[in-house]
């Protein structure tokens, strides 16, 4: 077998892995549309780099037919991949994100690693004490009515721990929009951002909504921020288009 061969197949099962480990990302744990803000393209550049690329590549630079301990120098190449491989994922399962928080004003997009066990452990309800596996959960955020409880959350916040990571403010998002909504943008304050105008009218375009139906507040997710459409109505999470709303 000669080198490009043994190459050519390795490529091939990193691929077919590769191409497994994709559809798990984009699919199931950063699903659309939040896989731009929580880094799923940086993320899966990463992961296929190494899994994809490497693995192969150190095939090609060291196999030859016949050589004594080629199939140990193999076997190290495996190993080191699967390690880099692993690690990977570990990073990916980690930056997942599992809960869209209505927080405030403003939508926020919630990693795995960004909240305490001991705090997941308060959440009023079953599903906010666990992290998702199938895509972010949406809640929204209530401030507590305590006076001791929002001093303690505004030091809180002062030391970059804010609302959204605590689970025992969480409730159900139907019900307890309206303060959302209240603060909610109309499309045309978007006019003004660079690409705006073109990509919300191509929006509207596509899925038949009125301009005058829809609003908007910022998303924040952990490598870019977006701009999160809802229905004015009801405050139904439309979509998030990638706007930068500051």
């Amino acid at each position: 077998m000669s080198r490009w061969k043994a190459a050519a197949i390795h490529l091939s099962i990193s691929a077919l892995i590769g191409s497994i480990s994709a559809a798990l990302i984009f699919l199931l744990w950063f699903p659309a549309p939040y896989s731009h803000a929580a880094g799923a393209d940086r993320l899966i550049l990463l992961l296929l780099g190494v899994d994809v690329v490497l693995g192969p590549l150190l095939t090609l630079i060291v196999y030859r037919h016949g050589k004594w301990g080629m199939r140990f120098d193999l076997a190290v190449i495996a190993l080191l991949q699967a390690s880099a491989f692993a690690y990977g994922m570990h990073v990916v399962l980690e930056s997942r994100p599992v809960f869209v928080v209505g927080a405030i004003d403003r939508f926020v997009l919630v990693p795995a690693d960004a909240l305490d066990p001991k705090d997941l452990a308060e959440g009023r309800e079953p599903e906010f004490r666990s992290l998702s596996w199938t895509g972010p959960r949406l809640v929204n955020a209530l401030r507590p009515e305590a006076a001791a409880d929002r001093s303690d959350l505004l030091s809180s916040g002062l030391a970059g721990k804010d609302i959204e990571k605590f689970p025992k403010y969480y409730a159900t998002y139907a019900g307890h929009h309206e303060g959302l909504l209240s603060r909610a943008h109309a499309l045309g304050a978007l006019d003004a951002k660079p690409g705006a105008t073109t990509a919300v009218d191509a929006w509207l375009a596509d899925t038949g909504h009125h301009r005058e139906d829809v609003v908007w507040l910022p998303l924040v997710g952990r490598d870019a921020d977006m701009t999160m459409l809802l229905d004015r109505h009801d405050g139904r999470l439309l979509d998030a288009l990638p706007i930068d709303p500051w």
